[in-house]
């Protein structure tokens, strides 16, 4: 479904359409891929007001994407998803970060290839709670929650979860500051 006012830039992909719900004014820009792949999951959803910026992939491989209200993705971003990832309202997500949620392999089979031992579980997925700022080039492991109103600096790689409004920078991602007291 495709909500009024929704704006397609030119050489957009969507690969099962039926799975894909599009809100109100949503903005999707130039050469996106939206993928919402998968026998057991309902696809990918964008509420209101949502921009996702030109060169962005967003695929499910019987996981669930849903971008909130006035979420907003950067240029050439990833987000791929076997578990759940939920972007929260008013999230500002800068260009090439990468988001995945669930999709690991294990390790745990020696007479097996690694290509082979798919572990669709993964770690729970990815939340993003809502007013967070992930500035360019971070990556966000599966298994992650964000709390509501922080900010992630840009390179980090988000491993733990990070408490709300918190600041928080580095490989792997710790805690600089807070943004309160």
């Amino acid at each position: 479904s495709v909500g009024s006012g929704t704006v397609f830039g030119t050489n957009i992909v969507f690969r099962h359409p039926k799975k894909i719900h599009l809100g109100k004014n949503v903005v999707i820009d130039d050469n996106v891929l939206v993928d919402a792949k998968g026998v057991d999951n309902s696809g990918i959803k964008m509420g209101d007001d949502v921009f996702v910026g030109r060169n962005t992939i967003l695929s499910c491989k019987d996981g669930n994407i849903f971008l909130d209200d006035r979420a907003n993705i950067g240029f050439n971003c990833y987000m791929f998803s076997s578990n759940n990832i939920k972007v929260g309202k008013d999230v500002l997500v800068a260009g090439f970060t990468y988001i995945v949620g669930g999709g690991n392999y294990s390790l745990d089979q020696l007479d097996v290839p690694i290509n082979q031992q798919y572990d669709f579980e993964g770690k729970g997925g990815v939340e993003i709670e809502d007013n967070v700022w992930i500035a360019a080039h971070v990556v966000i492991l599966d298994g992650v929650k964000v709390g509501s109103g922080s900010v992630l600096a840009a390179g980090a790689i988000i491993s733990k979860e990070v408490p709300r409004m918190s600041i928080v920078g580095g490989v792997p991602g710790k805690v600089l500051k807070s943004r309160v007291g």
